[in-house]
């Protein structure tokens, strides 16, 4: 969910360094991290696996974390590397169904991972999660209780949440001239050629699911079969599917409208002050990121150092103001400066949240469908999709047959 280059202003800089480092510096006493660069909460300690020679695998959404490439926030993994002794191999994916594939078919060991809501219900279904030991985590108590105990992990014994968020539409304001209020937009032909689309199928199902007054989550397959429809009405007017290439292309004024997270939009703005962003009248996506442990790991218990790490209020923070999404970690929150936390793209109001619905986990059978009616949109194999590759095999064929009675024609002139 999630990427590109990150801008961040000198204020929020110094915000860092008057709230969370004065706040960590107390906590620092007692702290059992060696030299820590950075301040930590004290009693936790991170030296235990220093000579071990650990080598954890991560696997994150592009550009999700805070790497200083910005010159003003830490690079998170390599100030835990420092702290710990753990190196980190940092791997990253574009979708919550790549990494899906990726777990399944147990081609890759990952040891932290973190998916969104419904696939960690899905995971855990499918027992590709571990249980968390939540002793080694003791950070897990400055996570708030919103984020606690929800569906998709109601007794909290696989994950911990990383950012939350929700989706709404990203549009130039130098492009659009009609009012963004409805994901009706999103099928105007005015714009043909400039929206973009989600290249992932539960957010593409939801948008148009709640356009036509559907349940995000999918009660049947005949829904699924509307919203489908929907999205191949749509096909046309669309520039592109896209997950992180809508940096590069809304940043550069390449097209007028996207669905996406508010997160990015604020560091899509911050790029590009054309960028506006909207909440559909229709009502939203709302969802939760959260770290976790695959089963099979070799290095649970350093895996959970290492989301513990991340829970901690100065992590926590930095994190947040370079990737654009908004904290569980309520420490982390109160610090944030009041022109980050008043933004209501991050902390909307609560009207807008009483408009949102999380992904559950769907039945096999409604899962398979989606899957099935989002691959032959996409791959235009559809009812009308086979006519379409039809006509190009069978113009190819002409192309050929053409060429070589020409050369035969051509050796029989010559002899």
């Amino acid at each position: 969910m999630k990427h590109k280059t990150k801008v961040i202003s000198v204020l929020l800089c110094l915000t860092l360094v008057l709230f969370v480092f004065p706040l960590g510096v107390l906590a620092q006493e007692g702290a059992e991290a060696g030299d820590s660069p950075i301040p930590l909460e004290p009693g936790y300690d991170y030296t235990r696996f220093k000579d071990a020679g650990l080598t954890l695998n991560v696997y994150n959404w592009g550009e999700y974390i805070s790497d200083g490439t910005d010159g003003e926030h830490i690079d998170v993994n390599a100030v835990f590397e420092e702290v710990t002794g753990i190196k980190v191999n940092y791997a990253t994916y574009e979708t919550n169904e790549s990494l899906y594939a990726k777990l399944k078919s147990g081609g890759a060991e990952y040891d932290v991972v973190i998916p969104s809501d419904y696939m960690i219900g899905r995971l855990i279904e499918e027992g590709l999660l571990a249980k968390l030991n939540y002793e080694n985590i003791p950070n897990f108590s400055m996570i708030g209780q919103q984020y606690k105990g929800r569906d998709y992990d109601p007794k909290d014994e696989y994950s911990v949440a990383y950012t939350w968020g929700y989706v709404g539409i990203i549009y130039n304001t130098t492009m659009v001239d009609k009012p963004v209020d409805s994901w009706g937009i999103l099928w105007d032909e005015d714009y043909k050629n400039d929206i973009l689309m989600f290249d992932n199928s539960r957010d593409a199902f939801a948008i148009a699911s709640r356009l036509l007054g559907l349940p995000i989550n999918p009660e049947n397959t005949e829904q699924i079969d509307q919203a489908a429809a929907a999205l191949e009405e749509q096909r046309p007017l669309v520039q592109a599917y896209v997950m992180d290439q809508i940096f590069d292309k809304m940043q550069g004024g390449e097209a007028a409208l996207a669905p996406y997270y508010a997160g990015d939009a604020v560091i899509m703005n911050a790029a590009n002050p054309d960028l506006s962003f909207a909440v559909p009248k229709e009502g939203t996506n709302y969802f939760v990121d959260a770290m976790c442990v695959p089963a099979g790991s070799p290095n649970q218990e350093a895996a959970e150092m290492y989301i513990n790490f991340m829970c901690e209020t100065a992590v926590a923070m930095d994190n947040s103001l370079f990737i654009g999404y908004s904290t569980p970690q309520l420490e982390a929150e109160a610090a944030m400066p009041p022109e980050v936390r008043d933004n209501p793209w991050l902390y909307p109001p609560a009207e807008v949240l009483e408009n949102t619905w999380t992904f559950n986990v769907l039945p096999k059978e409604l899962n398979d469908h989606m899957d099935t009616a989002w691959n032959d949109m996409r791959t235009q194999t559809g009812a009308g999709g086979w006519i379409i590759v039809l006509g190009l095999v069978l113009a190819v064929a002409v192309i050929v047959v053409s060429f070589v009675l020409r050369a035969r024609k051509k050796r029989q002139n010559e002899y």
